[in-house]
């Protein structure tokens, strides 16, 4: 088809890699974001080999490896104690890069052209329209052949066309994350594994360390005054380098978040008309396989490649739905499932985690989470 003009919603990681991919294709593209300026809010990411060949695809994959580091976090595992459970071997290498996300998101920002972006935009509502569709921002309308939701996880895109779906889903998992300044060696990185919890390290270029505290909560919203004193509270006693990353983190870099997915629900389409769902609109999911910016990348990299091989928009909504809803879905339940091992409070579990995990050796346990991994991780590009 010939490119048109399209609208994205939402200047996140997978808006902008929508505008870019769009835009390479020919696509006239205008970013609506209703914050006042498209930055990003958060901490800490790890992208695997999926991600990397979509951002490749995106003419970006070389910057981003730049602003990456190894992240050694399926290999390095311990105990609360330190003892360890398993280290990666001298020399090992990991089909994963740790990011700050602002890292990222800049990187993505600065290949979209400013005039392109246009800030304090927020979507109020979505129609159908003559050629395509169209989206409110309060009292005035902008029409396209295409839109592309990439709102988040509390979609308006998803709120207002699937009036049915269920919101997502609080599934007794909360999540704190935080930024220190302190300087790691990239092998420091790794996961802390207890009955109920897991502590998260992921040393960042810069003299920065991503943590976060992944733990069971029975209520959503539940939220403590000082933030930073509460995850000291539930690692308390735990080894080093634990407590001086706490020490490291400024209070203001201790965010506190509820994870909430569709695992329960998941949606019976992502496309609406001429309007597609887009990472975290269509199938939010917990961090538990660093997947979630990732199938937002190959999001938009299938989008434009469906719009660029099809003969309507129509027909290229229709595969994008077809290619993209069923990995999704399953890598979101994977996720989930994941998650819901780190914080089930199994003391049996733990012990068997414990042995199971002692019992292999640092490049056995790396080829067994490459294979179980390769679904995920041998994703490729599409021809468009």
């Amino acid at each position: 088809m010939t490119p048109g003009n399209a609208i994205v919603v939402g200047a996140g990681i997978g808006g902008l890699a929508a505008a870019i991919a769009l835009r390479r294709t020919g696509w006239d593209v205008t970013v609506l974001e209703r914050r006042a300026e498209a930055g990003e809010i958060g901490a800490g990411m790890s992208q695997g080999l999926n991600a990397l060949r979509a951002l490749d695809a995106l003419g970006v994959g070389d910057r981003a490896r730049e602003v990456g580091t190894p992240f050694y976090g399926t290999a390095n595992l311990r105990e609360p104690s330190g003892r360890d459970l398993n280290r990666a071997e001298s020399g090992q290498s990991l089909p994963l890069l740790g990011f700050h996300r602002a890292d990222l998101h800049r990187l993505l920002l600065d290949a979209v052209p400013a005039a392109a972006i246009r800030t304090g935009a927020a979507v109020t509502g979505y129609q159908t329209a003559p050629s395509g569709a169209a989206v409110s921002l309060g009292d005035e309308v902008l029409e396209a052949d295409l839109v592309v939701a990439a709102d988040g996880v509390h979609s308006t895109a998803r709120r207002a066309l699937w009036p049915d779906a269920p919101d997502p889903a609080f599934w007794h998992y909360t999540v704190w994350r935080g930024v220190a300044d302190l300087d790691l060696d990239p092998a420091a990185g790794g996961m802390t594994l207890a009955e109920d919890r897991y502590f998260l390290i992921m040393p960042l270029p810069e003299a920065r360390v991503y943590w976060a505290l992944g733990a069971r909560a029975e209520t959503a919203g539940e939220r403590s005054a000082d933030e930073a004193a509460e995850v000291r509270r539930r690692t308390a006693g735990w080894h080093d380098p634990i407590p001086a990353l706490l020490d490291a983190t400024p209070p203001d870099r201790v965010l506190h978040h509820d994870i909430a997915d569709l695992d329960q629900a998941p949606l019976p389409t992502y496309v609406h008309g001429s309007v597609a769902l887009l990472g975290d609109a269509a199938h939010p999911m917990s961090p538990d396989l660093g997947q979630g910016a990732g199938q937002a990348l190959e999001d938009a990299v299938v989008l434009a490649a469906a719009l660029a091989g099809a003969p309507d928009v129509s027909t290229a909504l229709a595969r994008y739905d077809a290619e993209r809803r069923p990995r999704t879905q399953w890598i979101a339940h994977a996720a989930h499932r994941k998650g819901t091992g780190y914080i089930s409070g199994s003391a049996a579990r733990q012990r068997m985690l414990v042995w199971s995990t002692r019992m292999l050796s640092a490049r056995t346990l790396a080829s067994l989470t490459a294979k179980g991994l390769a679904r995920v991780w041998d994703w490729q590009p599409p021809a468009q």
